[in-house]
């Protein structure tokens, strides 16, 4: 049996609360079958998501991501199993090592072992949510002895983001489901084939782990205004270690080559200028309606379970409903 195709909106949409409720309100009514937090800092995507229960009545809402550095295991399950009473069965926490800069930048915290870390706080938090007392004390990144909360009833999936094989290969193993991010077209093949040889190491079907994806997307008439709203946007993603190692990977050195010497000398018109018309359409989803949808469409085949919808840039509403209209249950069907 095959997974079920589903299309999603990004939140929160910006940092007034009740954008997000309207966001989030809007898709459920309109047939869109999930909305996917990120958590980079204001608001907090674990507790917005929590509100949604109170608008709510079934859509599925999930995070793309939690950091594991910025909670210990111990409060993730904690704030995970509030979460979950508030969404029966509809919320899934999604975990990953975010960047260099939301790390060291924003917080002050190394962003060491990454692989590790991600791996250690799925097994711990997976253990408290399942009732059982920690005797976590000989790991690598994470500790913790003797804490226990009541087993979290139905239980709470944890998918892990992932972007290069071994990642990618260790989500697929241990997560629930992998998510991935700002990934070139070409190379979503060899990524899949990452999610099936960690999925077998663990004796799973990998035709059976659904892959999460956040497409960051325009609904324009202006494809040249937007290509470079795209570029200011998330050239400086690029420009991470590890986004730019992920480029580099994917078969782009040269542009991850052109993106760290841009960044290292202060100049962002050089860095931004890195990526080529053909690329951000490679990553990006940009155009009408008709060619969004048709992208989104696309993506399914190729082998993505649910689809996010990321209108990107600034948080602006019109921007926002104008994208996502393109994936209602009236205009998408992918099943």
């Amino acid at each position: 049996m095959t997974l079920e195709k589903r299309v999603a909106i990004t939140l929160p949409l910006g940092q007034n609360l009740q954008d997000s409720i309207d966001a989030v309100k809007w898709a459920e009514d309109n047939g869109i079958t999930d909305a996917w937090f990120m958590d980079p800092g204001a608001p907090d995507g674990l507790t917005v998501a929590a509100v949604m229960a109170a608008h709510t009545t079934k859509i599925r809402i999930g995070t793309a991501i939690v950091p594991v550095y910025t909670r210990s295991p111990t409060v993730l399950a904690a704030m995970a199993d509030v979460v979950g009473q508030a969404l029966p069965g509809r919320f899934v926490l999604g975990l990953g090592s975010s960047s260099q800069t939301i790390m060291q930048n924003f917080n002050g915290i190394k962003l060491e072992k990454p692989l590790t870390r991600v791996k250690e706080t799925c097994l711990v938090v997976r253990s408290i949510l399942a009732g059982e007392k920690t005797n976590f004390t000989d790991m690598e990144t994470v500790y913790s002895r003797g804490y226990s909360q009541v087993a979290s009833k139905p239980t709470i999936p944890i998918y892990l983001a992932a972007l290069r094989p071994k990642m990618i290969e260790m989500a697929s193993e241990y997560g629930d489901g992998v998510i991935f991010n700002l990934w070139p077209k070409r190379a979503l093949p060899k990524m899949l084939e990452h999610v099936r040889i960690g999925a077998e190491r663990a004796g799973k079907d990998w035709q059976k782990i659904e892959i999460v994806n956040r497409t960051m997307a325009m609904v324009t008439d202006d494809k040249e205004a937007a290509r470079n709203a795209w570029r200011v946007h998330y050239a400086p993603y690029f420009a991470n270690p590890v986004y730019n190692n992920y480029l580099r990977w994917c078969g782009f050195p040269e542009v991850a080559d052109e993106i760290s010497a841009g960044w290292a000398a202060k100049d962002r018109e050089r860095t931004t200028n890195a990526f080529s018309d053909e690329l951000v359409d490679e990553i990006g989803c940009i155009g009408t309606e008709a060619e969004v949808r048709e992208r989104f469409k696309e993506m399914a085949e190729m082998g993505i379970t649910t689809n996010i919808c990321a209108p990107f840039g600034p948080p602006d509403r019109e921007v926002f409903f104008r994208t996502c209209s393109a994936i209602t249950a009236e205009k998408l069907r992918l099943n």
